[in-house]
């Protein structure tokens, strides 16, 4: 093994195909109506570089993997580094399921730094709520990890209220679903000011009476009323990583630099139609963010979108995993709410991932050919 400094490590996740990178951040000019169907796969890598930059004593990180798949849309590939830490491995939260590149630096070490590469391909995904078929049933686990409640997504109290609220007079799982998604995009709204994705405090969001904030707090909303109907449902973390194709700069990478792109999604299962694409906060982005800004809730690109993003997405996102209450491999801190930016903990404790004079990290994407 070589005892360079910088030294190279390699997680064998890996797909075995030579890849050449090619992306066209072009912006596509507005469709009719954005309506994704299942389409074509496509390859995505990301690079991750990550710099302690007022290391203390023993640095530790801790970097989301490309992990979570879903068949019928994403599949990872593999994750490979290079870093000057002593020690670095791919490891998993066995409670939460999140995993993770979790690195150790030296005591003194003064420049901590790593590299992580990952792949995945993915694709636009439409389920026909029109045709019912008949998926593969969750197993006992599977379903009682997405029924429960977790810190920042209770389902009693004044989430079990709203829920019933929303439900009440509704038959069926579908329905059910579709009036609690039409409830998020009606009472909802995207803040701006909110820090980063936000924090996804479910309860604290509806006892305010305030019902802004960002895709973390919006589709945990979501997924936390979903659950109080005792249906399953979960959040997905992971971040944009091409354009959309459907023109919808709102709602795709604007450059090959990702390293804000973070965005949570949500999906339902439906007995009758498996795991379902579900994304009430997308609909809200679009309100607010796409050009010429603070759209109306029935200008057409807002129906186009909160009509597709029932039941479907686009496949220009790049998932990390489902986990949340993730507690920190090697770290006896508070749990995190969810892993969807790097971490990192020194001497003075854990720093603050969206602070760049302590903590420095970016995302470069690429779609790539096999």
């Amino acid at each position: 093994m070589s005892t360079r400094r910088d030294i190279l490590k390699v997680g064998m996740l890996a797909t075995a195909a030579a890849v050449m990178p090619r992306a066209a951040f072009a912006q596509s000019p507005a469709p009719a109506v954005f309506a994704p169907t299942t389409g074509k796969w496509r390859s995505y890598q990301i690079v991750t570089t990550v710099e302690i930059l007022k290391p203390q004593g023993r640095v530790q990180a801790w970097l989301p993997v490309a992990a979570f798949s879903n068949p019928d849309w994403f599949k990872a590939g593999g994750n490979s580094w290079t870093t000057n830490a002593a020690k670095a491995q791919i490891v998993r939260d066995p409670r939460s399921g999140a995993d993770m590149l979790h690195l150790v630096w030296n005591e003194g070490e003064t420049a901590p730094k790593v590299e992580l590469t990952s792949q995945a391909i993915s694709r636009d995904y439409k389920v026909d709520l029109a045709k019912p078929g008949k998926p593969v049933p969750l197993n006992a686990e599977e379903r009682s990890v997405n029924l429960a409640a977790t810190d920042l997504i209770p389902i009693d109290g004044i989430v079990k209220q709203t829920s019933d609220t929303i439900a009440a007079g509704k038959t069926g799982d579908l329905e059910k679903v579709r009036a609690i998604y039409e409830w998020v995009v009606e009472n909802t709204y995207r803040n701006a000011a909110t820090r980063g994705c936000g924090i996804g405090d479910i309860a604290a969001l509806l006892q305010s009476g305030n019902l802004g904030g960002k895709c973390a707090d919006l589709n945990a909303l979501f997924v936390g009323l979903v659950r109080a109907q005792g249906i399953p449902a979960r959040d997905l973390y992971g971040l944009r990583v091409v354009p959309s194709q459907f023109g919808y700069k709102s709602l795709g990478a604007s450059s090959d630099i990702v390293t804000k792109a973070q965005h949570c999604r949500a999906e339902v299962f439906l007995s009758d139609f498996g795991w379902v694409p579900m994304d009430p906060a997308d609909v809200r982005k679009v309100v607010l963010e796409e050009p010429p800004g603070k759209l109306a809730i029935d200008d057409p690109k807002v129906v186009a979108a909160r009509k597709a993003l029932f039941g479907g997405w686009e496949g220009n996102w790049f998932a990390y995993n489902t986990a949340h209450d993730v507690a920190l491999p090697g770290y006896d801190g508070p749990k995190l709410g969810f892993l969807m930016y790097p971490q990192a903990v020194s001497a003075g404790g854990l720093l603050d991932c969206l602070d760049p004079d302590g903590f420095r990290y970016s995302i470069r994407a690429a779609e790539i050919a096999v």
